[in-house]
């Protein structure tokens, strides 16, 4: 006959808020937090979603203009996360590689998205690549439109996450040894060898990061997009704006459907740029 231990007795008979009590009060504050800023809302959309049959659902979510601005929003947003991508850290190895005149407003500067509201970020970018515009004039006898275009959209999505890949590559490039660079070149590699062999690999992981938050930015911008294109069906409309046009109707089941593929879209495109990450780690470890 099998005889349970005291102390296992009384652990069995605690209630559950006993036991919930010795969590730390971080982990319940996190828990908490997440519940009513993250979990709650994103629940609500999936019941509201629901209410559609199955058949509406995927009428609505797999129609003409839903895949026409599914297109338009994630390809040009990652379009401009990926070019961000190049840039962004090359600009952030310059402002922690050199030193010239100006620097520190330089790089104030670049947190200037973060700062400016989006509408007046749509408002200037739209004036300055107007065809009368400073940079729009220049473009104009060229042939190339850029406001009220879907090159207007890549714009200003180039423009809002920008900041977010050079902030997250420079603290990496700070920390980043100059002697693992001087010993590549002592042994005779070459400025492009030394920084494809030396300085990208472990520098890989952290542009990933940056590509992802500018792509997840991009994707959820409204306020600057929404000014500098035309919003036309089938050539510049995004999908938060397709999603306020349904709202405007009335159309509230239409709406979070489509706000229920924008987010399963990029949750799928996130999960994938992780996986990367994790991979570039792995074999940045060998």
């Amino acid at each position: 006959m099998t005889t349970v231990s005291p102390s296992l007795e009384v652990e069995h008979k605690t209630p559950f808020w006993n036991r919930l009590r010795r969590v730390p009060w971080t982990w319940r504050i996190t828990i908490g937090y997440l519940t009513v800023m993250l979990f709650i809302p994103i629940i609500a959309m999936f019941l509201k979603a629901s209410t559609e049959p199955p058949a509406r659902f995927w009428a609505i979510a797999t129609s003409d203009i839903a895949l026409a601005t599914y297109n338009v929003t994630f390809v040009t947003a990652l379009f401009a996360a990926f070019l961000n991508g190049i840039f962004g850290t090359l600009i952030a190895w310059v402002l922690v590689r050199y030193d010239f005149p100006l620097k520190r407003l330089i790089d104030a500067t670049v947190d200037l998205p973060f700062a400016l509201p989006t509408s007046v970020a749509g408002l200037t970018l739209a004036t300055v690549y107007s065809d009368n515009g400073w940079l729009g004039s220049l473009l104009a006898p060229l042939g190339i439109k850029v406001s009220f275009t879907r090159t207007g959209v890549a714009v200003a999505m180039i423009f809002i996450s920008l900041p977010f890949i050079v902030r997250t590559v420079q603290p990496v490039l700070q920390e980043m040894e100059r002697e693992i660079e001087e010993a590549s070149w002592c042994l005779g590699a070459s400025q492009w060898q030394t920084f494809w062999k030396v300085i990208l690999p472990p520098l890989f992981p952290t542009i990933l990061t940056g590509v992802a938050l500018g792509f997840s930015r991009a994707v959820g911008e409204y306020g600057s997009t929404v000014i500098i294109s035309s919003n036309t069906p089938y050539q510049d409309l995004i999908a938060p704006v397709l999603i306020f046009q349904r709202l405007e109707q009335y159309d509230y089941s239409g709406a979070t459907v489509i706000g229920i593929v924008l987010l399963s879209i990029s949750l799928v495109l996130l999960l994938a740029i992780n996986f990367l990450q994790a991979w570039a780690r792995r074999y940045d470890s060998r």
